[in-house]
């Protein structure tokens, strides 16, 4: 007997007819012998209308209300889920966050988790249960309900796959697997058949939506086996693991994120940390740095330009303009209507010429290149906005259709 954990996201469960469909694929794993821990997300646009009421209430509220708030749309889904698995005549029980064990850190909307508590889980599949647990939730050392951010039922998927040893976490979406870029911009993109923890943690963190960034790292870290596979299709998915053969295009995948803007410090004075000093003001309020750029120093000033998640921008502007005196710059500038394409795959590393080939398809796609970032196995570009889906097409045309 095996135990696999299988998480849904919120639009295969949007609505009867889909919740119906995923318990036919969890009874038909648990009657193949298995344990089973399911993890669901809140039903299709249940969180995007929670965040609309409460902006109707209060265009302010504290995070913690928030979380109180957002963790509800879990709670409906694993009930309803598990309606449907007591029709059919299963064993079932649906647990909240806090009543899994699930502990976390106290960040309100950002929380991380820090330990599973396995006792309640193990009474249920002790006693042959199937475990449906409310994702993107847990409970802080207060008591607290807490919440994981964006993706966060992926993490809890994997979090509860690596405490309790499962066999297999699969994460079902609405597409049948990873693919080399998103399909709605590139009708050619290619499914993958398997690509590696970090191939897939950088097309994560640079905006491909089919998994979170933390879920990867934590698989990678507990080298919980992972399959990507559709919640509509029975055909087989991607699996994500250490190692694969990689390819003769040397790249992964081309990745988009339009969420990001950036900031700039203007007229920074050039003196020895103070990019301690902004970084290091920004983290405390737990707000998250991307792309870094600092000019050379001219006439003992310096600019700084980064980029921060747009939810983040008033709150990074307010703060860095509280420290004005101290930080001593002369102005800031922002911009919202930037994206950032990136490609991602094992073969940069010992591949020359691979940078200036999708520099070359932004050439002759008439793109200008704003900045420029790159890791191991990664290179990411900032553009307009308004370029980055024309981008993606010829980045992707210059790896793929090429070869």
């Amino acid at each position: 007997m095996s135990l696999i954990v299988q998480k849904f996201g919120g639009s295969s469960v949007k609505d009867a007819e889909r919740i119906r469909h995923v318990a036919g694929i969890i009874e038909k794993t648990y009657k193949a012998g298995n344990d089973v821990i399911v993890v669901l997300s809140a039903q299709g646009d249940t969180t995007d209308d929670l965040i609309a009421k409460a902006q109707e209430i209060n265009p302010r509220a504290s995070r913690r209300e928030m979380d109180m708030l957002l963790s509800t749309g879990e709670q409906i889904s694993i009930s309803l889920c598990a309606m449907e698995l007591e029709r059919r005549g299963l064993r079932c029980v649906s647990l909240a966050g806090w009543q899994a064990g699930v502990q976390t850190s106290s960040v309100y909307s950002d929380a991380r988790i820090k330990r599973i508590d396995p006792e309640r889980i193990l009474s249920e599949l002790d006693q042959h249960r199937i475990v449906l647990v409310a994702g993107f939730q847990g409970i802080d050392r207060t008591g607290d309900i807490t919440t994981l951010g964006r993706g966060g039922s992926d993490t809890s998927a994997v979090a509860l796959a690596a405490s309790f040893h499962a066999e297999l976490c699969q994460i079902f979406t609405d597409v049948d697997g990873v693919y080399t870029t998103d399909p709605r911009i590139v009708s050619n993109a290619r499914k993958l058949s398997e690509i590696t923890y970090d191939e897939m943690l950088e097309l994560a963190s640079q905006g491909a939506q089919v998994l979170h960034n933390r879920s990867v790292e934590l698989a990678k870290k507990f080298h919980v086996n992972l399959e990507v596979v559709s919640s509509l299709e029975d055909k087989p998915g991607t699996t994500v693991k250490e190692a694969t053969k990689v390819e003769k295009t040397n790249i992964a995948g081309v990745a988009k994120d339009t969420s990001i803007a950036r900031i700039a410090l203007v007229g920074l004075q050039h003196n020895p940390g103070v990019a301690f000093q902004v970084f290091d003001l920004l983290s405390k309020s737990n707000i998250n740095v991307d792309v870094i750029l600092q000019s050379i120093g001219r006439d003992d000033k310096k600019d700084i330009t980064f980029t921060v998640h747009k939810k983040d921008v008033n709150e990074s502007v307010e703060l860095l303009e509280e420290h004005r005196e101290a930080l001593k710059f002369d102005h800031i500038a922002t911009d919202e209507r930037i994206g950032k394409v990136s490609i991602v795959g094992m073969g940069l590393m010992s591949n020359c010429g691979v940078a200036a080939r999708m520099f070359e398809a932004l050439y002759d796609a008439g793109i200008n290149i704003q900045m420029i970032n790159t890791s191991e196995i990664r290179v990411s570009v900032l553009l307009d906005e308004d370029d980055v889906d024309k981008a993606v097409r010829a980045i992707h045309a210059k790896f793929f259709d090429e070869n």
